[in-house]
């Protein structure tokens, strides 16, 4: 029978998309769900150590999210544009996604900062990319785009001016990032604190860390109703060896090896062979994980409340089953949790 992309919607609330982050990190509710027998119970993410088995390995996303919104204007004319970076291509070269898309037209010239950095549209892509050239040196680019970006939030996350997305930059971002090149951030992570880290490791579950760039993907709407037919955007992942190493021996003793978010689950998935054995080193995934997927390596997932309908809803109802998903989203939209990325948690087992 083939599954529709309409058997991962549910309906939610707006009121309970999360605007702004909880002051304290690991004071968001967590949702624990038993994946084989369906049950679960509320809980409070700093106490998400006691629900980790000792000898467990916790894996992370280091991925490090950089400001990739900019906001200037057409050359000559007022009104604002908005870019938002995708990739980098080569030298001042980006594929970007440009707002109003009406005038991203090829040779539209795009100022930023006042007139001090310009960009040229080269090309018009599919799904409404644009390459865009930044007219700067090339070793300049990176700082240009620190000092002028802002933190690429979701649509659903609304700010009113650019000026409003300063406290972004700190909170939109896990406290163990480290290598830049995200552009959306491993929101499962957010939740984690030192004091939550130090708890786990005192228990005796050892925390490793993988890199996957997060890209357009993560944004991009599924537009097909046969979920098979949905094909997935390519993300490169780095897996030390260390990491592989910790997984391996892990199980080779039967401890649960835990994914913090589905991006650490695509890329140790993808870095498995059919027995579930890691190998380090650089990838490129493009894999699509929903209902019917056979897990090589993951027991455990700490995640966050995902779309309906995306792609990230899929994976979490591929690892817990679908029925089991919904029943605990209905559960946790009539305790009021808060959902999306500055949302609650939920550690699914």
């Amino acid at each position: 029978m083939t599954m529709k992309v309409s058997d991962f919607d549910y309906v939610l609330p707006e009121e309970l998309i999360a605007q702004e982050p909880l002051p304290e990190r690991d004071h968001s509710r967590l949702l624990v769900l038993d994946r084989r027998t369906g049950t679960y119970r509320d809980r409070y993410f700093y106490q998400l150590p006691e629900e980790v088995a000792p000898g467990s390995v916790l894996v992370l996303n280091n991925t490090r999210v950089f400001p990739a919104r900019l906001f200037g204007r057409r050359k000559g004319f007022a009104g604002h544009v908005e870019v938002l970076l995708l990739r980098r291509c080569e030298g001042t070269r980006w594929e970007a996604l440009v707002k109003p898309g009406r005038i991203a037209r090829r040779g539209t010239e795009l100022v930023f900062d006042e007139g001090r950095l310009e960009a040229r549209i080269l090309a018009v892509e599919a799904e409404g990319k644009r390459l865009l050239e930044f007219l700067c040196a090339e070793e300049d680019l990176e700082a240009w785009i620190d000092r002028i970006g802002v933190a690429p939030l979701p649509p659903y996350i609304k700010r009113p001016d650019p000026a409003a997305f300063a406290h972004d930059v700190l909170r939109y971002q896990t406290i163990y990032a480290k290598h830049r090149g995200s552009v959306a951030a491993p929101t499962a992570g957010f939740h984690f604190t030192e004091r939550v880290f130090a708890a786990l490791r005192e228990r005796g579950v050892r925390i490793v860390e993988l890199t996957l760039h997060i890209g357009y993907g993560t944004f991009k709407p599924v537009r097909v109703e046969d979920v098979e037919k949905h094909r997935m955007e390519g993300e490169e992942f780095v897996i030390p060896a260390e990491t592989a190493e910790a997984i391996n021996e892990a199980r080779g003793r039967g401890h649960p090896v835990i994914a913090v978010g589905t991006t650490t689950v695509r890329a140790l998935e993808s870095a498995a062979d059919p027995e579930g054995f890691v190998r380090a080193g650089a990838g490129w995934t493009e894999l699509f994980i929903y209902p019917g997927y056979r897990f090589k390596v993951v027991d455990g997932l700490v995640t966050n409340f995902h779309l309906p309908r995306s792609t990230l809803l899929m994976l979490v109802c591929a690892f817990a089953s679908r029925e089991n998903v919904l029943r605990a989203y209905e559960h946790a939209i009539a305790m009021r949790y808060r959902f999306y990325s500055y949302g609650d948690a939920m550690f699914i087992h």
